[in-house]
């Protein structure tokens, strides 16, 4: 890939993801503040339904989109990459079908047998009429990934929030007196013409793209069999996607149920909503631009390692995992010590405040294990990942089944801590197996551990006795000063380096 490219994509990403993850996190305050956490659980728990009906609907096809295509671009035509696109289409709209099927006539079951909460039949059946719009727009962003094309898919998915936020924010301003399914429901009617706006967006680009497309080779290749050469690509993909999709609804059906059961807990789906809808996303919102530049930079890894330049791959493996480390540590320090403020601030719950203050000693874990994650896909270990997210998964529900009832919510961030431990470290290691990495565990984790504690426990204290100002002021006050001296700190220990800023240039 060349370096303006690379960098054009890495700024697209970048901006893109903040912005959504910025709009995002707004929506969802605003939207708590609207039906309460009871409805986010409500929300979240019907969600966790559309993300494995999403997983049939999209089905792998995505990737097949992308290396097939890659290749037509190389050794085919024009024609060849448009059928290439139109059966998969055809083969993700079929699909997309059954499932709308299968979900708005089976919703009243769905509801009452397996999420526990006739609430939520009216969402599943609004939800269903997204699918063919997901498959659709899935397959058009393969084309675009095989392009090494990030702006249509950014701009859509700013689109797609966009209209999601208008149409919600319309619906439940204008009938105030919703009850909580309704309100619940109107959420998915924004979800559906967003994925519905978004898919025609990325339809249109496709067009306008495929009109000036050129390929480096004029002459047709010999006829081959489209669907089996789809199949042979989406399958294996799609097996481990509808399993571990499976699993992750059924922790998330059960985590309500069992927290309602519990003495300590009371309302299960308000809390779930809280840990889910609200924690969580504040605790990965600084993720945002590792998030951006690993996807950028996993292409250039699993290129290196094809070719064999084992180096290479070394270094970005090591840069990226640094990277992550350092900047996870200092928000895992900053979130212990302002979570209450932040849960008061932003939610106005205390609640929310103490789960980010509970969970916060993990996010490094949390960062670690979904970089590690991509990277390993990366060297070609994806049955190694797949094989540990779905023992993590099954692990979790039998925990959930065994503890929760009596313990609560204590119990989940418990597992939780367990959970994101376990996989953190088994990917770690399987990283440096696999790369040949070799990782500085003191100045990679346990000198910026110590300083990121220390300095924000130490100004955190100092800040308490001195000032008396508003929470928010006072919070970014704190921030800012952690994170100059924490940087400085690095610096003066020669942890991070000018090398470090500017490895994105490095091949």
């Amino acid at each position: 890939m060349k370096k303006t490219i690379f960098i054009k994509n890495a700024a697209i990403l970048t901006v893109s993801s903040l912005i959504l993850r910025f709009a995002g996190i707004f929506f969802k305050v605003w939207l708590a503040a609207k039906i309460g956490s009871e409805g986010i659980g409500l929300y979240q728990l019907v969600f966790s339904v559309y993300m494995f009906s999403a997983t049939f609907a999209t089905s792998g096809i995505c990737t097949a989109v992308t290396r097939l295509v890659s290749e037509e671009l190389v050794v085919g035509t024009k024609q060849g990459i448009k059928r290439i696109l139109t059966r998969c289409i055809q083969l993700s709209c079929v699909i997309a079908v059954i499932s709308i099927i299968v979900l708005y006539f089976g919703a009243k079951f769905i509801s009452v047998n397996i999420l526990h909460d006739s609430r939520a039949i009216l969402s599943l059946k609004t939800l269903a009429f997204s699918l063919p719009f997901m498959g659709i727009c899935s397959c058009i962003k393969g084309y675009f990934m095989a392009r090494r094309k990030a702006a249509p898919s950014s701009s859509s998915q700013l689109l797609e929030q966009l209209v999601r936020i208008i149409v919600v924010v319309l619906i439940i301003s204008s009938y105030k007196a919703l009850k909580l399914e309704y309100a619940c429901a109107a959420v998915f009617v924004g979800d559906t013409l967003a994925e519905a706006a978004s898919c025609l967006y990325v339809y249109i680009r496709y067009k306008i793209d495929f009109k000036r497309l050129s390929v480096n080779s004029s002459v047709d290749r010999q006829p081959y069999k489209l669907l089996p050469a789809i199949s042979h690509i989406a399958l294996p993909i799609s097996t481990g996607r509808y399993l571990n999709s499976l699993l992750r609804m059924i922790e998330n059906i059960l985590v309500p149920i069992c927290l309602a059961k519990s003495i300590t807990s009371g309302n299960g789906i308000s809390l779930f909503g809280m840990i889910k809808g609200m924690a969580l996303p504040i605790l990965f919102f600084p993720s945002t631009l590792l998030s951006s530049l690993s996807t950028l930079l996993l292409p250039e890894m699993s290129e290196a390692a094809i070719k064999g330049r084992k180096a290479v791959v070394q270094s970005i493996s090591y840069r990226i995992i640094k990277l992550t480390s350092l900047i996870s540590i200092i928000f895992s320090a900053l979130f212990l010590v302002t979570g209450e403020r932040l849960g008061t601030i932003i939610y106005k719950s205390h609640e929310v405040g103490f789960l980010l203050q509970a969970l916060s000693p993990i996010v490094p874990f949390m960062y670690l294990d979904a970089i590690c994650d991509g990277i390993l896909k990366g060297l070609d270990q994806q049955k190694f990942t797949f094989r540990t997210s779905v023992s993590d998964s099954a692990i979790r529900i039998v925990l959930i089944l065994l503890f929760l009832k009596r313990w609560g919510i204590y119990a989940f961030i418990g597992i939780m801590y367990f959970s994101n431990l376990l996989t953190g470290t088994l990917n770690i290691r399987r990283l440096i197996k696999a790369s040949g990495l070799k990782l500085n565990l003191v100045q990679t984790f346990i000198l910026p551990a110590c300083g990121a504690f220390s300095l924000c426990l130490g100004v955190n204290l100092i800040l308490r006795s001195l000032l008396n100002i508003p929470n928010i002021l006072y919070t970014a006050i704190l921030c800012v000063i952690c994170l100059i001296f924490y940087f400085a700190y690095l610096y003066a220990l020669g942890i991070i380096d000018y090398d470090d800023i500017s490895f994105i240039k490095q091949k």
